[in-house]
């Protein structure tokens, strides 16, 4: 993955805390047969495997995050027992450290860009 010269400080290979979140949506999803898409399997492999993403993906991943935070209002979501789709989607995407990392990092990128 070829990165921006202008992003050459910056550290896409995901925290500890987001392959974590995107492991436990990974398996959630296995035991329960519902929440993600292809995408947001996908993604949940890189994650998972701290696979350095895209700059193009943390734009994505914080735009999922802005989109979905509606999906915590929902019913079971943080029930590992029995989660909402929306909640095994939210981890797949790395949870709550994904959603803070990517705008983190998006910051940074937007700092970057000038």
């Amino acid at each position: 993955m070829a990165v921006p010269k202008k992003y050459a400080d910056i550290d896409f290979r995901p925290p500890d805390a987001v392959a974590a979140q995107a492991e436990k949506g990974l398996r959630l999803r296995r035991e329960h047969g519902r929440g993600g898409t292809p995408v947001g399997l996908a993604r949940a492999r890189d994650l998972k495997n701290r696979q350095p993403v895209s700059p193009q993906t943390v734009r994505r991943m914080d735009a999922y995050f802005a989109r979905h935070a509606v999906d915590k209002k929902a019913k079971n979501f943080g029930d590992d027992a029995d989660p909402s789709a929306g909640y095994v989607a939210w981890l797949l995407w790395g949870g709550d450290p994904g959603r803070d990392w990517a705008q983190r990092i998006k910051r940074r990128m937007d700092e970057a860009d000038g």
